[in-house]
Parts: C-alpha cells; structure tokens; sequence
C-alpha cells in the first residue's frame, strides 16, 4: 500500500476500531503475526496480544474516542527506511474502568507503520508522552 489517499482511508478506519470497544476490530487492521509497541515496552506480538493491548485501554477508558490528526508517508527524519507510515492520533477518554480514577484523558501521539504487501499492519511502534497521560490519569 504506497497511495497515499489509501493509507489516509486504512488509518481513518482503523481510528474508528479503537474507537468500538471491541478489540478485535483493531486486530483485524493488523498481519496475523503484526506487532504493537506502546512506548518502550515490549511488543505485542500476534493478534491476540494486540487484543490485549487494545482491550486494556478499552477497559480503562470504555468512552475511548481516537482521532485520526494526520498521515504522513514518510519517516520523521525524512527518510522511507524506517516506516511506510506515520499515523498520528488524539485519544480522548474517561477513565471509568474498573477502579478507575474518572478522571478525563486527552493524550496525542503517533505510530510508525511497515505494511505488509497485503496492506496490513506489520510492525506498529506506538509513542506518546506516558508521564502526562499518568498525570492526567491521577
């Protein structure tokens, strides 16, 4: 997937995934052995584990709502090596889960994408700033 306009469309709707409580819906933007890194941590890796990753921010925030800001098709640093995408996201949400704090999060950040030839999300590498959404959270 190398047209831009597809990739604006593939990340819209997989916004709207993270957006339906079911985390299924995000797995299926993902190859069947795709990736999902949040921040430093570790990757999930497999579509079940992305569940997981997706379920957990579903559980906390049930009223999730995440914004496609933009897309760009190439890396930060300008080159394509790196990435095929950069997806950049707005998540707003309540923190009602269980043993939630109910207090309101807004946190922005961004994901760099390989594609697989399927159009697939092979490789995601998440970031956003933790420390604010922590704050935000407590």
């Amino acid at each position: 997937m190398n047209d831009l306009a597809k990739i604006i469309t593939f990340a819209k709707r997989y916004a709207e995934a993270w957006c339906s409580q079911n985390p299924e819906s995000v797995v299926a933007f993902f190859a069947e052995n795709g990736s999902l890194r949040v921040n430093d941590g570790p990757p999930a890796v497999g579509r079940a584990a992305i569940a997981e990753v997706a379920r957990g921010f579903m559980r906390d925030l049930p009223d999730m709502i995440v914004t496609m800001d933009k897309v760009e098709s190439e890396s930060p640093d300008g080159g394509r090596s790196s990435c095929d995408a950069d997806f950049h996201w707005t998540l707003t949400g309540t923190n009602t889960g269980p043993g939630g704090t109910g207090k309101r999060v807004r946190i922005s950040g961004f994901e760099l994408w390989k594609l697989d030839p399927d159009g697939l999300i092979a490789e995601s590498k998440g970031r956003f700033d933790s420390a604010e959404y922590e704050r935000q959270l407590n």
